[in-house]
């Protein structure tokens, strides 16, 4: 049998509303809200961006999910990778999509959890640069909060469809560098996924925007650890001088968003560590933040499908002689709308984007 790579497509579940952004930002609030305020900033910034085959969904319809599962398998991803919101004393947001999926058993796709550990401020979903206000705050309340984070999603972790590595639960932390307590925490989780017949976990960390010191985290029990380069790669452009202070005069006087090509940013996504079995590297397509941020954005620009596939094949040569367990890529992302970082069908590509994923694996998978 050929092996094929395991990609892990990042997923948002911020596609219906919700009371909490009710409050926060109007009633009816979602992801497509601030989509489809978005406009053009610059000469040949292409903005709104409208989705075609998927519409302007809303993810408590069974229909949307099975036709995205259908999509990214087609495509060849095996599975998503839920963002999770656990914010510590019992509280959770948009956790309702994910929780319909486990009491339907639909759609038949595999998932796991990245847990989105962060506090929620005003100016990630506002262009006001001044909007730094704390809407929910991310608390670490030892023990027995640990033990009933781990108890609330329990049921997600014994579903059959649950993402495994070797047996054991995949479960990514976003940002556990703001997590003093994640040894602690880890052990623990492993000791109660044991006590529940389980074989265990396999914790990746997702390291924080502008490190490169990946062997920290495998140091404090993480198995693996996703090697988002990205920010690394955008702060390496900004050394570029000559090019950095046109950029910053167009940022200051003209009020452009940052602008980094792709053929230069994705240079960057990837090393020649990534061939660890422990290191995770990462696929990212397109970007553009300034439907979120406006003008204080980042856009890639002057992607190409061509360029794409460069990219993907690029990662997935990297991966293909691992232990087929350990052939693992994330991909950013399979639905970010918001920032412009999106794999569904839009006006702009059609399908070309799920269509080039295909045919990079079918060229390094042969």
């Amino acid at each position: 049998m050929i092996s094929k790579p395991r990609i892990l497509a990042f997923y948002l579940p911020q596609y219906h509303p919700i009371s909490e952004n009710n409050q926060w930002w109007g009633t009816g609030f979602t992801e497509w809200t601030n989509v489809g305020k978005a406009r053009p900033l610059f000469p040949g910034h292409k903005q709104p961006k409208v989705p075609t085959e998927l519409g302007y969904y809303d993810l408590r319809v069974p229909e949307v999910r099975e036709l995205q599962a259908q999509m990214a398998k087609d495509a060849g991803v095996e599975g998503f990778c839920y963002w999770h919101y656990w914010f510590g004393e019992g509280k959770q947001l948009l956790e309702k999509p994910l929780q319909q999926i486990i009491s339907s058993g639909k759609p038949d796709f595999p998932f796991c959890l990245g847990w989105a550990n962060e506090s929620w401020y005003a100016k990630v979903w506002s262009k006001d640069k001044s909007k730094d206000k704390l809407l929910i705050e991310q608390k670490y309340c030892g023990l027995e909060d640990y033990k009933e984070h781990f108890e609330t999603i329990l049921p997600i972790l014994k579903d059959k469809r649950y993402v495994k590595v070797n047996g054991k639960l995949l479960f990514l932390i976003y940002k556990p560098d703001d997590f003093a307590d994640c040894p602690t925490f880890i052990n623990y989780w492993q000791e109660l996924a044991k006590a529940e017949g389980l074989q265990g976990f396999h914790f990746i960390a997702s390291a924080k925007r502008n490190t490169n010191d990946f062997e920290k985290y495998l140091k404090s029990g993480f198995d693996a650890v996703f090697t988002d380069r990205m920010w690394l790669g955008a702060k390496a452009l900004r050394r570029d001088k000559p090019l950095s202070l046109v950029k910053v005069l167009l940022f200051k006087f003209l009020k452009i968003p940052r602008l980094v090509n792709y053929k230069e940013i994705v240079k960057y996504a990837v090393s020649e560590k990534d061939k660890r079995n422990d290191f995770y590297p990462g696929i990212v397509c397109t970007w553009d933040h300034t439907p979120r941020s406006g003008r204080n954005g980042m856009v890639f620009i002057n992607f190409s499908l061509k360029l794409f596939k460069e990219h993907i094949c690029t990662v997935l040569e990297l991966v293909k002689n691992k232990p087929e367990q350990e052939q693992i890529v994330f991909l950013k992302s399979w639905n970010e709308w918001g920032e412009g970082n999106f794999m569904e069908p839009d006006i702009e590509y059609g399908k070309g984007k799920v269509d080039t994923l295909k045919e990079a694996i079918h060229s390094i998978y042969k």
